[in-house]
Protein backbone atom coordinates (compact mmCIF):
# COMPACT_ATOMS: atom_id res chain seq x y z
CA UNK A 1 0.00 0.00 0.00
CA UNK A 2 1.43 3.36 -1.07
CA UNK A 3 0.39 6.46 0.86
CA UNK A 4 0.72 10.13 -0.10
CA UNK A 5 0.19 12.71 2.65
CA UNK A 6 -0.53 16.41 2.09
CA UNK A 7 0.03 18.65 5.12
CA UNK A 8 -1.81 21.96 5.04
CA UNK A 9 0.59 23.57 7.53
CA UNK A 10 4.15 23.29 8.77
CA UNK A 11 3.58 23.36 12.51
CA UNK A 12 3.03 20.09 14.32
CA UNK A 13 -0.28 20.74 16.04
CA UNK A 14 -3.33 18.61 16.75
CA UNK A 15 -4.08 17.89 13.09
CA UNK A 16 -0.50 16.79 12.43
CA UNK A 17 -0.44 14.57 15.52
CA UNK A 18 -3.74 12.88 14.65
CA UNK A 19 -2.44 12.25 11.13
CA UNK A 20 0.60 10.60 12.73
CA UNK A 21 -1.72 8.35 14.75
CA UNK A 22 -3.41 7.21 11.55
CA UNK A 23 -0.10 6.60 9.79
CA UNK A 24 1.15 4.59 12.77
CA UNK A 25 -1.95 2.39 12.62
CA UNK A 26 -1.39 1.80 8.91
CA UNK A 27 2.39 1.37 9.04
CA UNK A 28 2.36 -2.45 8.94
CA UNK A 29 0.57 -2.35 5.58
CA UNK A 30 2.40 0.64 4.13
CA UNK A 31 4.94 0.01 1.40
CA UNK A 32 5.83 3.70 1.07
CA UNK A 33 4.69 6.91 2.78
CA UNK A 34 5.51 10.17 1.00
CA UNK A 35 4.72 13.37 2.87
CA UNK A 36 4.50 16.90 1.47
CA UNK A 37 3.97 20.31 3.02
CA UNK A 38 2.03 22.84 0.95
CA UNK A 39 3.38 25.96 2.69
CA UNK A 40 6.03 26.75 0.12
CA UNK A 41 3.77 26.51 -2.94
CA UNK A 42 3.10 29.65 -4.93
CA UNK A 43 -0.53 30.55 -5.72
CA UNK A 44 -1.99 29.42 -9.02
CA UNK A 45 -1.35 32.13 -11.62
CA UNK A 46 -4.72 31.60 -13.31
CA UNK A 47 -3.00 31.36 -16.67
CA UNK A 48 -5.08 28.35 -17.87
CA UNK A 49 -1.89 26.76 -19.24
CA UNK A 50 -2.58 23.43 -17.48
CA UNK A 51 -6.14 23.24 -18.76
CA UNK A 52 -5.81 24.67 -22.25
CA UNK A 53 -2.36 23.38 -23.18
CA UNK A 54 -0.31 21.02 -20.99
CA UNK A 55 -0.01 20.72 -17.20
CA UNK A 56 3.76 20.26 -17.47
CA UNK A 57 3.98 23.86 -18.73
CA UNK A 58 2.63 25.22 -15.43
CA UNK A 59 5.04 27.90 -14.16
CA UNK A 60 5.02 26.16 -10.76
CA UNK A 61 5.37 22.60 -12.08
CA UNK A 62 8.75 22.01 -10.44
CA UNK A 63 7.09 22.48 -7.03
CA UNK A 64 3.71 20.83 -7.56
CA UNK A 65 4.84 18.10 -9.97
CA UNK A 66 6.40 15.76 -7.38
CA UNK A 67 3.27 16.00 -5.22
CA UNK A 68 1.01 15.20 -8.17
CA UNK A 69 3.22 12.27 -9.19
CA UNK A 70 3.03 10.85 -5.65
CA UNK A 71 -0.76 11.22 -5.58
CA UNK A 72 -1.16 9.44 -8.89
CA UNK A 73 1.02 6.54 -7.71
CA UNK A 74 -0.55 6.26 -4.25
CA UNK A 75 -3.27 3.88 -3.15
CA UNK A 76 -4.30 6.16 -0.26
CA UNK A 77 -4.28 9.97 -0.35
CA UNK A 78 -4.36 11.72 3.02
CA UNK A 79 -4.99 15.48 3.03
CA UNK A 80 -5.01 17.26 6.37
CA UNK A 81 -5.54 20.84 7.45
CA UNK A 82 -6.58 22.51 10.68
CA UNK A 83 -9.66 24.70 10.61
CA UNK A 84 -8.62 28.20 9.58
CA UNK A 85 -11.56 30.62 9.72
CA UNK A 86 -14.08 27.85 8.93
CA UNK A 87 -12.08 26.46 6.03
CA UNK A 88 -8.89 24.67 5.04
CA UNK A 89 -5.60 26.53 5.21
CA UNK A 90 -4.81 28.85 2.34
CA UNK A 91 -1.73 26.78 1.58
CA UNK A 92 -3.77 23.62 1.10
CA UNK A 93 -6.25 25.47 -1.11
CA UNK A 94 -3.35 26.69 -3.25
CA UNK A 95 -2.44 23.08 -4.00
CA UNK A 96 -6.03 22.16 -4.84
CA UNK A 97 -6.16 25.14 -7.20
CA UNK A 98 -3.17 23.68 -9.05
CA UNK A 99 -5.14 20.44 -9.46
CA UNK A 100 -7.99 22.06 -11.37
CA UNK A 101 -6.95 20.38 -14.62
CA UNK A 102 -7.40 16.98 -12.93
CA UNK A 103 -11.11 17.53 -12.27
CA UNK A 104 -13.56 15.21 -14.02
CA UNK A 105 -14.65 18.17 -16.12
CA UNK A 106 -11.18 18.29 -17.66
CA UNK A 107 -8.56 15.49 -17.47
CA UNK A 108 -9.14 13.13 -14.52
CA UNK A 109 -6.38 10.59 -13.98
CA UNK A 110 -7.63 7.04 -14.72
CA UNK A 111 -6.15 5.67 -11.49
CA UNK A 112 -8.28 7.89 -9.27
CA UNK A 113 -11.33 5.66 -9.59
CA UNK A 114 -9.56 3.01 -7.52
CA UNK A 115 -8.05 5.21 -4.82
CA UNK A 116 -9.05 5.89 -1.23
CA UNK A 117 -8.89 9.38 0.22
CA UNK A 118 -8.78 10.56 3.83
CA UNK A 119 -9.57 14.14 4.88
CA UNK A 120 -8.46 15.13 8.39
CA UNK A 121 -9.05 18.33 10.34
CA UNK A 122 -9.15 19.57 13.91
CA UNK A 123 -10.44 22.66 15.64
CA UNK A 124 -10.62 23.94 19.18
CA UNK A 125 -14.36 24.49 18.83
CA UNK A 126 -16.35 24.11 15.60
CA UNK A 127 -15.56 24.06 11.89
CA UNK A 128 -13.41 20.97 11.37
CA UNK A 129 -16.27 19.11 9.68
CA UNK A 130 -16.54 21.92 7.13
CA UNK A 131 -12.86 21.52 6.32
CA UNK A 132 -13.05 17.76 5.77
CA UNK A 133 -16.17 18.22 3.65
CA UNK A 134 -14.35 20.74 1.47
CA UNK A 135 -11.29 18.49 1.09
CA UNK A 136 -13.50 15.51 0.27
CA UNK A 137 -15.28 17.57 -2.38
CA UNK A 138 -11.97 18.29 -4.09
CA UNK A 139 -11.09 14.58 -4.08
CA UNK A 140 -14.53 13.73 -5.45
CA UNK A 141 -13.93 15.96 -8.45
CA UNK A 142 -10.57 14.29 -8.98
CA UNK A 143 -12.53 11.06 -9.29
CA UNK A 144 -11.30 9.44 -6.05
CA UNK A 145 -13.54 6.44 -5.40
CA UNK A 146 -13.98 6.75 -1.62
CA UNK A 147 -12.98 9.48 0.83
CA UNK A 148 -13.21 9.17 4.61
CA UNK A 149 -13.72 12.35 6.63
CA UNK A 150 -12.14 12.56 10.10
CA UNK A 151 -12.90 15.78 11.96
CA UNK A 152 -12.21 16.41 15.65
CA UNK A 153 -13.02 19.16 18.14
CA UNK A 154 -10.08 18.97 20.54
CA UNK A 155 -11.12 21.81 22.91
CA UNK A 156 -7.53 23.00 23.15
CA UNK A 157 -5.11 25.27 21.33
CA UNK A 158 -2.36 22.64 21.19
CA UNK A 159 -2.10 18.85 21.16
CA UNK A 160 -0.21 18.95 24.45
CA UNK A 161 -3.20 20.58 26.13
CA UNK A 162 -5.81 18.12 24.83
CA UNK A 163 -7.23 16.17 27.77
CA UNK A 164 -6.13 12.55 28.06
CA UNK A 165 -9.71 11.30 27.95
CA UNK A 166 -10.32 13.12 24.66
CA UNK A 167 -7.06 11.82 23.24
CA UNK A 168 -8.13 8.30 24.12
CA UNK A 169 -11.44 8.73 22.26
CA UNK A 170 -9.63 10.18 19.26
CA UNK A 171 -7.15 7.30 19.25
CA UNK A 172 -9.93 4.72 19.33
CA UNK A 173 -11.68 6.37 16.42
CA UNK A 174 -8.44 6.53 14.46
CA UNK A 175 -7.86 2.81 15.03
CA UNK A 176 -11.33 1.99 13.68
CA UNK A 177 -10.86 4.32 10.72
CA UNK A 178 -7.45 2.86 9.87
CA UNK A 179 -8.99 -0.60 9.58
CA UNK A 180 -11.67 0.70 7.21
CA UNK A 181 -9.13 2.54 5.07
CA UNK A 182 -6.87 -0.51 4.81
CA UNK A 183 -9.82 -2.71 3.95
CA UNK A 184 -10.87 -0.35 1.14
CA UNK A 185 -7.51 -0.37 -0.64
CA UNK A 186 -7.86 -1.80 -4.17
CA UNK A 187 -11.55 -2.44 -3.44
CA UNK A 188 -13.04 1.06 -3.48
CA UNK A 189 -15.27 1.81 -6.44
CA UNK A 190 -16.85 5.09 -7.61
CA UNK A 191 -20.34 5.67 -6.28
CA UNK A 192 -23.49 6.46 -8.24
CA UNK A 193 -22.97 10.23 -8.04
CA UNK A 194 -19.40 9.95 -9.34
CA UNK A 195 -20.44 7.69 -12.22
CA UNK A 196 -23.27 10.08 -13.12
CA UNK A 197 -20.96 13.11 -13.16
CA UNK A 198 -18.45 11.22 -15.30
CA UNK A 199 -21.22 10.32 -17.75
CA UNK A 200 -22.26 13.98 -17.95
CA UNK A 201 -18.65 15.00 -18.57
CA UNK A 202 -18.38 12.31 -21.24
CA UNK A 203 -21.32 13.84 -23.09
CA UNK A 204 -19.77 17.27 -22.73
CA UNK A 205 -16.42 16.10 -24.09
CA UNK A 206 -18.06 14.56 -27.15
CA UNK A 207 -19.15 18.03 -28.13
CA UNK A 208 -15.98 19.76 -26.93
CA UNK A 209 -14.81 22.49 -29.25
CA UNK A 210 -13.22 25.12 -27.03
CA UNK A 211 -10.59 22.84 -25.45
CA UNK A 212 -8.88 20.39 -27.84
CA UNK A 213 -6.44 19.34 -25.07
CA UNK A 214 -9.27 17.92 -22.96
CA UNK A 215 -10.96 16.20 -25.88
CA UNK A 216 -7.70 14.60 -27.04
CA UNK A 217 -7.10 13.29 -23.51
CA UNK A 218 -10.54 11.67 -23.34
CA UNK A 219 -10.04 10.12 -26.76
CA UNK A 220 -6.62 8.73 -25.81
CA UNK A 221 -8.13 7.09 -22.73
CA UNK A 222 -10.90 5.53 -24.83
CA UNK A 223 -13.64 7.33 -22.93
CA UNK A 224 -15.17 8.93 -26.05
Amino acid sequence: MKIAVLHGQNHKGSTWNITRLLLDEMSDKAETVLEFHTNELKPCAGCFTCIARDETLCPHRSAVGPIIDAIEQADVIIAESPNYCMGMSGQMKIFFDHMGYRWMSHRPHPSMKGKTGVAISTTAGIGAAKVTKSIARQMFWWGVAKTYRLSFAVSAMSWENVKSERKARITNRIKRSAKRVIKSVHKAKPGLKSRFIFAVMKTQQKGMSWNPADRKYWEENGWI
